[in-house]
């Protein structure tokens, strides 16, 4: 096996970094929650799937990439899509079907995409963007840019033969590629635990000969922020894949068609208790790192933008006909 080389990362964490990600949690879950009300009214065409619950396991991930970095995502892509920073007028356009949205209207939110931020995309295709991954990843090896690739999938999406296939090449050729298992225990309706014979998804990483990474509290923005410091250290520095999986929760049910009557409200309450934005507020706060009336400040600021960026997708045109018949081909 080839020798690892040495992890130089470091995990002091400024201020202002720490309030940033704050917001963006916020974000997440202000947008997603104003999203559901507007299903609600039959503002919203098609299917969407929220990230509300899991806002500290995409954050907290994504903010340890640098600028340059990649993600590809999945159909529950809202939070990593504002991670990644995405303009959230943009993107509320698009999930309305407005021609001002990302993808001009023609994905929703299943296909949330903005390549200049570095986000190849969501889909609608369970493990649909294993192969995009680790083909972005080797363009990054074969042009060595110093860049890496992060895989975003469900905790489903690890029986999908897309998975083991993708796992096996990215470690066959030392791919600069996290695949990443954001685990809320179900797949629509399916506990994890009924269809996989081992613990946890990441045990899997042994038999591609990769390491594996477990963050047993996914909703805790430091232990996933400071794990994936780490990680993306280890990947930058040419080491090859790692798998690594963090345990959440997604509130609502699998999409806005689904009343979720496979988990009880027990459960659900429970999991609620363990709402990652106040527990990163109660750190901040007990840390002296921050005030509650700042972060209150970022909570009111961020339902601001989201009620601007329904405003801006409110008033923005609809596709022409003419244009299903643009960005087809590509020159």
């Amino acid at each position: 096996m080839a020798k690892t080389k040495k992890s130089t990362a470091k995990q002091e964490i400024p201020k202002e970094k720490l309030l940033h990600m704050y917001k963006l949690m916020c974000d997440i879950r202000n947008f997603d929650e104003k999203v559901n009300y507007m299903v609600k009214r039959g503002m919203v065409p098609g299917m969407t799937h929220f990230s509300v619950g899991e806002e500290a396991a995409n954050v907290g991930a994504i903010a340890a990439l640098t600028e340059g970095d990649l993600i590809t995502s999945n159909h529950r892509g809202h939070g990593q899509a504002i991670a990644m920073e995405i303009d959230l007028n943009e993107m509320m356009a698009e999930i309305m079907g407005k021609a001002t949205g990302t993808c001009k209207g023609k994905g929703g939110s299943m296909h949330i995409a903005d390549l200049d931020k570095g986000n190849l995309g969501a889909n609608g295709i369970v493990g649909g963007g294993m192969g995009m991954a680790i083909g972005a990843a080797l363009t990054q090896q074969m042009k060595k840019t110093g860049k890496i690739v992060m895989c975003c999938f469900g905790d489903g999406a690890v029986n999908e033969g897309t998975f083991h296939e993708t796992m096996n090449m990215a470690s066959i050729w030392k791919l600069p590629v996290i695949f990443y298992s954001i685990n809320n225990f179900y797949g629509i309706s399916t506990p994890i635990s009924s269809v996989i014979n081992v613990d946890y998804n990441y045990q899997r990483a042994s038999a591609y000969g990769v390491p594996g990474h477990f963050i047993e509290d996914g909703n805790d923005l430091m232990a996933v922020y400071n794990k994936f410091v780490e990680l993306v250290d280890y990947v930058r520095n040419g080491n090859g894949p790692v798998l690594v999986e963090s345990l959440t929760y997604r509130w609502y049910g699998h999409s806005t068609s689904d009343p979720g009557k496979y988990r009880t409200k027990q459960e659900v309450d429970e999991w609620k208790k363990k709402d990652p934005i106040l527990k990163q507020k109660r750190y901040l706060i007990d840390n002296n790192l921050a005030t509650e009336e700042e972060l209150n400040e970022i909570d009111r600021k961020s339902l601001e933008s989201v009620e601007a960026s329904v405003k801006f997708a409110l008033e923005s045109p609809e596709p022409t006909l003419e244009s299903a018949f643009e960005d087809i081909f590509a020159d």
